[in-house]
């Protein structure tokens, strides 16, 4: 072999540890992928799968209309929570399992009652009943589709104005009944089942 083709031998093999450390490192010699034009996956937010029963006995997701965000007071607040219309003492059903957290009384809310998930990451919300099922106390454990109560127009619903008022809010370590980011329960419900 030449003295030339020593070299262009050299120079080659050098090229090709020089080609295969840039697919391997980044320019700071950090490990990266060795597809050098795919784009790096995108960090997503997290996604909870979230499988929801609808709370009120006889309502299809065709008939349930997205509240999510509309004004009320007049403007001075927005509805974070979906509005699920029914004639009074329509039985109103766990729309999935966990614990009666609280039962409360509010002027704004009326008859209320909180179901904490299973895992204490969710918390869904029922305002507006007209009454507790018989034996609903809280600490109980509930099962998706357990009677809960019953369609009303307590607290700040309006007399004859009978309907549900469904929250979900995502729970944080420590947060009570009351608190958690609320999410909208509506595409849960009407067959989209993630939130993020």
């Amino acid at each position: 072999m030449t003295k030339l083709g020593a070299t262009i031998l050299a120079l080659i093999g050098l090229a090709v540890i020089g080609f295969a450390s840039m697919l391997t490192f980044g320019p700071e010699n950090t490990p990266r992928s060795a597809t050098p034009n795919k784009a790096p996956a995108a960090r997503t937010p997290e996604v909870a799968n979230i499988p929801l029963s609808i709370p009120v006995a006889g309502i299809t997701a065709n008939q349930l209309t997205n509240t999510w965000g509309d004004t009320r007071g007049g403007g001075s607040r927005t509805h974070e929570a979906i509005d699920i219309m029914a004639p009074a003492h329509t039985p109103v059903l766990a729309a999935g399992p966990g614990s009666i957290e609280k039962l409360f009384y509010s002027k704004a809310g009326g008859t209320t009652l909180y179901v904490r998930s299973p895992d204490r990451r969710w918390s869904h919300y029922y305002a507006h009943l007209a009454d507790y099922a018989p034996g609903v106390r809280e600490g109980m454990t509930v099962t998706r589709g357990m009677l809960l109560g019953y369609v009303g127009d307590t607290g700040n619903a309006g007399p004859g104005n009978t309907h549900l008022h469904f929250g979900v809010s995502r729970m944080a370590p420590g947060d009570r009944w009351h608190q958690g980011t609320p999410v909208n329960p509506y595409p849960l419900l009407a067959g989209k089942r993630k939130v993020r």
